[in-house]
């Protein structure tokens, strides 16, 4: 998972800033635009996300009283695996704890967990926008206290099966009637301007 986090930061820094030239010959950095910026670090946690749902928790599952296991409860399992939405969370509160330069977050407007759902008005409209549009992304600005964001909101996408099988059979899920390919959430990505 570190270096997950490490890509994700990785990431963050190298479109945080641009050098260009001036009309000098001298170089100056300048900053990236918010929309680019957000969405290069979602290009990188939705490729995270989609191959540890492809790669590992596709690849496991019931086969077994020794194989790993990719449970909700995973902590309290010696051969547990995290869900794609825990591993994402993980992800979020280890940046949370490295910068403050943007935060991210899993959300849906049908959650299983109750921390998922939307909490501000921006978020619930960014949720409602992206189902009704599939394959497009929703920007805006909100001020949050004191503070300005720019804040995105990208579709979460059902990748494999087990997405599908999870949410639809898990007993506190509201919907429970996903398909392969739908939209399941979203992921909220803010940068403070």
């Amino acid at each position: 998972m570190k270096n997950q986090v490490k890509k994700v930061v990785l990431a963050a820094a190298v479109v945080s800033a641009a050098t260009v030239l001036t009309g000098c010959g001298e170089e100056e950095t300048v900053g990236i635009d918010p929309k680019n910026h957000t969405d290069a670090l979602f290009a990188v946690m939705k490729a995270d996300r989609t191959n540890y749902t492809k790669l590992i928790i596709q690849r496991l599952g019931p086969n077994g009283a020794d194989a790993i296991l990719p449970k909700e409860e995973w902590k309290d399992l010696d051969n547990g695996a995290p869900l794609p939405a825990q591993m994402f969370r993980a992800g979020a509160e280890a940046v949370r704890d490295i910068t403050d330069t943007f935060t991210y977050s899993l959300q849906s407007s049908w959650p299983i967990n109750s921390q998922n759902a939307p909490k501000t008005p921006m978020e619930k409209e960014g949720l409602e926008y992206i189902v009704a549009n599939p394959g497009e992304n929703f920007y805006g600005t909100e001020k949050l206290g004191d503070t300005s964001y720019f804040t995105a909101v990208y579709p979460d996408v059902a990748v494999a099966a087990a997405c599908v099988s999870c949410h639809n059979d898990h007993k506190d899920s509201p919907k429970d009637d996903f398909k392969l390919g739908d939209v399941m959430g979203g992921v909220v990505i803010r940068v403070p301007l």
